[in-house]
């Protein structure tokens, strides 16, 4: 049993980072981009912005502990891959493709979104802040069922 502590509490760092990533894409995905059209789009942005620079800080630290706490388990709890479940494996896929998104979510649209914003080039911005609603949404879509397999997947066979 006390083998088992350090995979549990990896199964729980994993499971909080998961929610925290794609709960905040969730909240921003559906419910602040609707609500925020009531605002004008210099607003609009300077809103996201400042959103965006809280949440990364969010998702960087998530990232770090999906990959700690999953290898953890991987290597905690099935001596390797070799032995870890088919779900395991379909997870760590769409993780690094999300990792991936969100790289370049981060390095690409938001860094230009940002340094327009800084400029009041509101244009710019606003392009890229819809580059980045659809990285978002591609992200969402996959960390929901990322989340669903990593539920699941235990109960597959």
């Amino acid at each position: 049993m006390s083998d088992l502590v350090p995979v549990a509490v990896a199964t729980g760092l994993h499971a909080l980072s998961a929610i925290v990533w794609v709960g905040g894409m969730f909240l921003i995905y559906v419910c602040l981009r609707p609500a925020h059209t009531v605002l004008a789009p210099p607003e609009r942005i300077k809103l996201m912005t400042g959103v965006f620079q809280r949440f990364f800080k969010w998702v960087w630290a998530a990232i770090a502990l999906l990959l700690l706490s999953g290898y953890w388990i991987v290597f905690g709890a099935y001596a390797g891959f070799a032995n870890a479940p088919q779900h395991i494996h379909i997870m760590q896929a769409t993780g690094w493709l999300m990792i991936l998104l969100f790289l370049h979510l981060y390095f690409a649209p938001w860094k230009r979104m940002r340094r327009a914003a800084e400029a009041e080039d509101w244009p710019t911005a606003a392009e890229n802040m819809g580059k980045m609603r659809r990285i978002v949404a591609a992200n969402l879509g996959l960390g929901l069922i990322t989340a669903a397999i990593g539920a699941s997947g235990r109960f597959w066979g």
